[in-house]
């Protein structure tokens, strides 16, 4: 159930989306342009591009996040979030530590027009050096459909692929989540299996399925967009 404070979120938020063209990479102005970050472990490139940007989380994010991620139909297929703007402040400072400590990276999703994150997108390392990682997301519902997600994973991935020394990239969305397992594929990603009963949520198993990107197939299709982007 959405509190006041939830629901004035909310409509600010929605009150955007037609202003929010749909996000694409293909157009020649769309890709984010990002701030050079010599070490990510010392602090996060900022990406901003024609209708979003892309940073590291802040203090300040944690009242958006909590009135974006905890609606039902966004948490419903994700790991429960912090019930209160003081647990998504905790989550930031240990997403700031653990970045800190080369073990992770999460990105905060901030439409224009807002000063907030109403989602994000985190890589975390799950192999010595980094050579294997997971990969999550979460945005609000008012924001599905504007592209918005598709630009900002499609940003983060890459970022992971040319800093780290990932090869290969894992990410898991329950069986039912109809829209993650898209986006997922729509990013090139594989899907290899069914982990079942990989997930508690309320007291019942979930099934999820397990995707992949590998490094490999991530450049051969990032060289097909240029490609068509100067065509």
């Amino acid at each position: 159930m959405m509190n006041s404070q939830t629901t004035s979120m909310t409509n600010v938020a929605t009150a955007m989306i037609p202003n929010l063209e749909p996000i694409r990479f293909d157009a020649p102005d769309a890709a984010p342009k990002m701030e050079v970050v010599a070490d990510w472990t010392k602090g996060l490139p900022i990406f901003k591009g024609r209708r979003m940007m892309l940073r590291e989380l802040v203090k300040a994010d944690a009242t958006s996040l909590l009135s974006m991620l905890r609606t039902e139909e966004v948490a419903k297929f994700i790991s429960p979030p912090p019930t209160t703007p003081e647990g998504f402040e905790k989550f930031i400072g240990w997403a700031i530590r653990e970045r800190e400590a080369g073990n992770q990276m999460t990105f905060g999703v901030v439409p224009e027009g807002c000063d907030q994150a109403v989602g994000l997108v985190q890589v975390r390392a799950i192999a010595p050096r980094f050579s294997v990682a997971e990969w999550g997301f979460a945005i609000g519902s008012p924001f599905w459909g504007t592209g918005l997600f598709l630009a900002s994973a499609k940003t983060a991935v890459d970022f992971a692929f040319q800093h780290t020394d990932v090869n290969r990239l894992e990410a898991r969305a329950v069986v039912q989540n109809g829209r993650g397992n898209g986006a997922l594929r729509k990013l090139g990603a594989v899907q290899e299996g069914i982990l079942r009963g990989s997930l508690l949520k309320n007291g019942k198993y979930l099934d999820q399925t397990m995707w992949s990107i590998v490094a490999r197939d991530w450049y051969q299709a990032k060289a097909v967009w240029e490609a068509q982007v100067i065509n």
